[in-house]
Protein backbone atom coordinates (compact mmCIF):
# COMPACT_ATOMS: atom_id res chain seq x y z
CA UNK A 1 0.00 0.00 0.00
CA UNK A 2 1.32 3.70 -0.68
CA UNK A 3 2.62 5.74 1.70
CA UNK A 4 1.37 9.40 2.57
CA UNK A 5 3.56 11.80 0.50
CA UNK A 6 5.48 14.32 2.54
CA UNK A 7 5.52 18.26 1.95
CA UNK A 8 8.33 19.79 0.38
CA UNK A 9 7.32 23.32 2.16
CA UNK A 10 7.77 21.38 5.53
CA UNK A 11 10.82 19.65 4.60
CA UNK A 12 12.48 22.56 3.37
CA UNK A 13 11.55 24.29 6.94
CA UNK A 14 12.75 22.07 8.47
CA UNK A 15 16.14 21.50 6.54
CA UNK A 16 16.20 25.65 6.71
CA UNK A 17 15.80 24.44 11.07
CA UNK A 18 18.97 22.11 10.74
CA UNK A 19 22.08 22.93 12.73
CA UNK A 20 23.70 22.70 10.17
CA UNK A 21 21.57 25.05 7.73
CA UNK A 22 23.81 28.15 7.82
CA UNK A 23 26.54 26.21 6.02
CA UNK A 24 23.92 26.08 2.80
CA UNK A 25 23.74 28.29 0.21
CA UNK A 26 20.88 26.05 -2.32
CA UNK A 27 18.78 23.26 -1.76
CA UNK A 28 17.76 20.83 -4.32
CA UNK A 29 14.80 18.33 -4.92
CA UNK A 30 14.04 15.28 -7.00
CA UNK A 31 10.49 13.68 -6.86
CA UNK A 32 10.48 10.50 -9.17
CA UNK A 33 6.62 10.01 -10.36
CA UNK A 34 5.87 6.69 -11.96
CA UNK A 35 5.26 7.69 -15.53
CA UNK A 36 2.91 6.07 -18.65
CA UNK A 37 5.82 5.13 -20.47
CA UNK A 38 7.53 2.01 -20.43
CA UNK A 39 11.38 2.17 -19.17
CA UNK A 40 12.52 0.10 -21.74
CA UNK A 41 11.12 2.45 -24.02
CA UNK A 42 12.53 5.61 -22.76
CA UNK A 43 15.89 4.61 -21.94
CA UNK A 44 16.90 1.67 -24.69
CA UNK A 45 14.41 3.28 -27.65
CA UNK A 46 12.11 -0.30 -27.56
CA UNK A 47 9.02 0.18 -29.40
CA UNK A 48 5.23 -1.40 -29.70
CA UNK A 49 5.28 -1.68 -25.64
CA UNK A 50 2.28 -1.24 -23.77
CA UNK A 51 1.23 1.42 -21.59
CA UNK A 52 1.94 1.53 -17.52
CA UNK A 53 -0.77 1.43 -15.64
CA UNK A 54 1.08 0.89 -12.16
CA UNK A 55 4.40 -0.07 -10.78
CA UNK A 56 5.24 -2.53 -7.73
CA UNK A 57 7.78 -0.63 -5.78
CA UNK A 58 9.94 -1.75 -2.97
CA UNK A 59 13.35 -0.53 -1.38
CA UNK A 60 16.27 -1.76 0.58
CA UNK A 61 16.15 0.81 3.33
CA UNK A 62 19.11 -0.05 5.34
CA UNK A 63 20.68 0.44 2.02
CA UNK A 64 19.33 3.71 1.52
CA UNK A 65 20.21 4.82 5.24
CA UNK A 66 23.75 3.74 3.89
CA UNK A 67 23.91 5.73 0.84
CA UNK A 68 22.61 8.77 2.78
CA UNK A 69 24.81 8.57 5.24
CA UNK A 70 28.15 8.43 1.92
CA UNK A 71 26.58 11.40 0.46
CA UNK A 72 27.07 13.59 3.51
CA UNK A 73 30.26 12.44 3.55
CA UNK A 74 30.64 14.33 -0.29
CA UNK A 75 32.33 17.94 -0.40
CA UNK A 76 29.97 20.48 0.62
CA UNK A 77 26.79 18.86 1.48
CA UNK A 78 25.15 19.28 5.02
CA UNK A 79 21.59 18.12 4.41
CA UNK A 80 19.99 15.09 3.36
CA UNK A 81 16.58 13.71 3.25
CA UNK A 82 14.81 10.74 1.29
CA UNK A 83 11.45 9.55 1.12
CA UNK A 84 10.55 6.22 -0.68
CA UNK A 85 7.20 4.73 -1.16
CA UNK A 86 6.34 1.19 -1.11
CA UNK A 87 3.49 -1.08 -2.78
CA UNK A 88 1.36 -0.98 -5.98
CA UNK A 89 1.53 3.11 -7.39
CA UNK A 90 -0.53 4.17 -10.14
CA UNK A 91 0.88 6.41 -12.63
CA UNK A 92 1.29 9.98 -11.70
CA UNK A 93 2.25 8.51 -8.40
CA UNK A 94 5.18 9.25 -6.63
CA UNK A 95 8.17 7.00 -5.98
CA UNK A 96 10.86 9.35 -4.31
CA UNK A 97 11.27 12.21 -3.05
CA UNK A 98 15.26 13.61 -2.51
CA UNK A 99 16.44 16.73 -0.58
CA UNK A 100 19.90 17.67 -1.00
CA UNK A 101 21.08 20.94 1.22
CA UNK A 102 24.76 21.97 0.42
CA UNK A 103 27.27 25.04 -0.12
CA UNK A 104 27.39 25.57 -3.53
CA UNK A 105 25.46 24.44 -6.57
CA UNK A 106 28.12 21.94 -8.17
CA UNK A 107 28.18 20.15 -4.95
CA UNK A 108 24.48 19.92 -4.29
CA UNK A 109 24.07 18.89 -7.77
CA UNK A 110 26.50 16.16 -7.84
CA UNK A 111 25.48 14.61 -4.75
CA UNK A 112 21.69 14.22 -5.61
CA UNK A 113 22.61 12.92 -9.01
CA UNK A 114 24.80 10.66 -6.97
CA UNK A 115 22.60 9.73 -4.33
CA UNK A 116 19.57 9.12 -6.76
CA UNK A 117 21.68 7.11 -9.24
CA UNK A 118 22.37 4.82 -6.04
CA UNK A 119 18.85 4.28 -4.98
CA UNK A 120 17.58 3.76 -8.28
CA UNK A 121 20.07 1.09 -10.03
CA UNK A 122 20.79 -0.16 -6.62
CA UNK A 123 18.59 -0.08 -3.84
CA UNK A 124 15.16 -0.09 -5.66
CA UNK A 125 12.86 -3.04 -7.23
CA UNK A 126 10.28 -1.76 -9.96
CA UNK A 127 8.11 -3.82 -11.11
CA UNK A 128 6.14 -1.92 -14.21
CA UNK A 129 2.73 -3.21 -14.93
CA UNK A 130 1.54 -2.97 -18.23
CA UNK A 131 -2.15 -2.49 -19.54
Amino acid sequence: MAKQEPSMDAWLKEAKADPQASQCGMYLAHNGVVRLTPKAQVRKGATDLPPVTSVDFSSDSEGVQKAIERTLKMPGVFYVRVWLNEGVLEVGQSIMYVLIGGDIRPHVIDALQELVGTIKNDLVVEKEIYA
